[in-house]
């Protein structure tokens, strides 16, 4: 059997806000079970404003990254947006 092409994936960072410091255990799940298409985080604790900012790069197809946006961003205090690479 010809072996299958590989899917194209896309360079994207996601811009995490966690304002809910009891959301943070479920998001380092999500970011665990990914942890395969992480090219790397970077977390600033905010305390002025009770809140962290995280940024995670990613590479991976760009349905997955989707995917894992949505999972992120259905954890309750956390908001989450994608910025993809052109190609």
């Amino acid at each position: 059997m010809p072996q299958e092409a590989a899917m194209e994936t896309r360079v994207a960072v996601l811009g995490i806000i966690v304002e809910d410091p009891d959301s943070v255990a479920r998001l380092n799940e999500v970011l665990h079970e990914n942890a395969d298409i992480i090219i790397g985080r970077m977390g600033i604790p905010y305390p002025k404003r009770h809140m962290n900012v995280i940024s995670v790069a990613v590479d991976a197809p760009q349905d997955t990254i989707a995917a894992m946006a949505g999972r992120i961003g259905a954890i309750p205090g956390i908001s989450v947006r994608a910025a993809y690479s052109k190609q």
